[in-house]
């Protein structure tokens, strides 16, 4: 149903020139960078990056069927759901850059490395006990990708409980570091 309502938001690609053109008739000025994301820090800047966010995803949801990508350094395909557009929305419309590394969702997704051990096991996580949108997962891996000319980009993946399909969780840019 949620991704009826994505691929919705698809057909209308202006959506977010509407919202940008409704705020400033009321009187709020947003300044954009050249892909039309806002650059501030206001309550109206955040607003339009999540806009900006759900519209981006609508686009790849359209462009990638099958909505999941083979990543190297897993050996396995990484799926991208409803969960992967809420809970980025949520944390990449914090900053201006976060919602720029949304951007190269596919590059990321397909080349990220997950952490390893001595050994060169990958090193998982256990979900966080009060986080709801976790308790799905057996496992977390925070992986990392090194985008020449913008930084470092973090991608968090879950593996789900019983099928261990590998769902990306959330995708932000790494501020310092």
């Amino acid at each position: 149903m949620m991704w009826l309502w994505i691929q919705y938001l698809y057909n209308f690609p202006n959506l977010t020139e509407l919202k940008i053109k409704q705020m400033q008739n009321e009187n709020i000025n947003l300044e954009l960078d050249h892909n039309g994301v806002a650059i501030g820090n206001t309550k109206e800047d955040k607003k339009q990056r999540k806009q900006f966010i759900v519209d981006f995803y609508g686009k790849w949801i359209a462009a990638n069927p099958e909505k999941r990508l083979y990543n190297k350094s897993l050996g396995a395909f990484i799926e991208v759901r409803f969960l992967s557009l809420e809970e980025t929305t949520g944390h990449a419309s914090v900053s201006y850059k976060s919602t720029v590394a949304v951007t190269f969702l596919s590059e990321v997704i397909k080349n990220a490395i997950a952490q390893k051990d001595k050994k060169g096991n990958i090193i998982s996580e256990k979900p966080k006990p009060n986080v709801k949108n976790q308790a799905r997962f057996s496992k977390i891996y925070v992986m990392e990708y090194e985008k020449t000319n913008f930084g470092k980009i973090k991608l968090t993946v879950g593996e789900l409980r019983g099928s261990r399909q590998n769902i990306q969780y959330c995708i932000s840019a790494i501020e310092n570091g």
